[in-house]
């Protein structure tokens, strides 16, 4: 394993730990809520103290972009993009889909990924170039060549609602398309799902660099496809999404690309 992965594989199960304790005694959490729907609590914080703590250890010079605590001033090539509990609503409720989400960006292309869902236990590595890895066993995406006989993940908006509307009926438009539409509540989960072969595809728009760095990683490294609703491979900053194997890929930008925000103020 990659040592930058290894720090970082690290950094996450100390996370998992911190939420792991946590989530026995949910109703005692201090949960603050940043804007309608989008909740903080102290684990979330406590996670990401821990993780930035592991890495600012190991590599004291790399930037850092992280959910809670936004961006360090940095020089460096180097940026680790956190999110340290992707699903704090579902955690908030006891419903057991979250994870850590740590990836590392070189020259803003992302490199090393860990997603960590510390309720099952699972660890998601990849390093670029090297493939992608479900606890130390190699991951590929499905072989399901139709959308018709596709199980595609998805995230309603949760803060910004005002394209409701339109997003509903992307919605029915690709329930049409598909076998069936998922909405667990943890896009770096989803992301990991799609390289893992459990997913055919994922979609989601009105999402944060920390919520799809690493996954994406994960998805392309086990032979997917990630990027904008256009189709186009810039999608890291963009606030839009899609993955999914190179088959359904395709079809799914085909219904997507109306509904593509890009070039304009997201």
């Amino acid at each position: 394993m990659h040592p930058m992965l290894n720090t970082a594989v690290k950094a996450a199960r100390r996370a998992g730990q911190i939420i792991n304790r946590a989530s026995l005694d949910v109703d005692l959490l201090q949960v603050t809520k940043k804007q309608h729907n989008d909740f903080v609590t102290e684990v979330d914080k406590a996670a990401e103290t821990a993780i930035i703590e592991t890495l600012h250890t190991a590599y004291p010079d790399h930037g850092f972009l992280a959910e809670e605590s936004g961006a360090s001033a940095s020089e460096s090539e180097y940026l680790w993009i956190i999110d340290p509990l992707d699903g704090t609503t579902n955690f908030i409720h006891g419903f057991p889909q979250y994870c850590v989400s740590i990836a590392l960006a070189h020259r803003g292309v992302v490199t090393q990924a860990v997603v960590y869902d510390p309720t099952r236990n699972d660890l998601f590595t990849a390093s670029r170039g090297r493939g992608a890895f479900l606890n130390d066993r190699r991951i590929r995406v499905s072989r399901r060549d139709r959308l018709a006989d596709g199980l595609i993940g998805t995230g309603f908006p949760f803060c910004d609602q005002s394209g409701l509307d339109e997003y509903l009926k992307l919605f029915s438009e690709m329930t049409r398309a598909c076998a069936g539409l998922r909405r667990p509540g943890a896009a770096a989960l989803d992301l990991a799902y799609v390289a893992a072969g459990c997913y055919d595809g994922f979609f989601e728009q009105g999402i944060q660099p920390w919520d799809v760095a690493a996954g994406s990683l994960l998805v392309t490294e086990a032979g997917g496809l990630v990027g904008n609703y256009t189709g186009d491979s810039d999608f890291l900053y963009q606030h839009e999404i899609v993955a999914g194997n190179p088959k359904q890929y395709a079809q799914m930008v085909q219904i997507l690309k109306p509904y593509s925000r890009v070039g304009t103020a997201a």
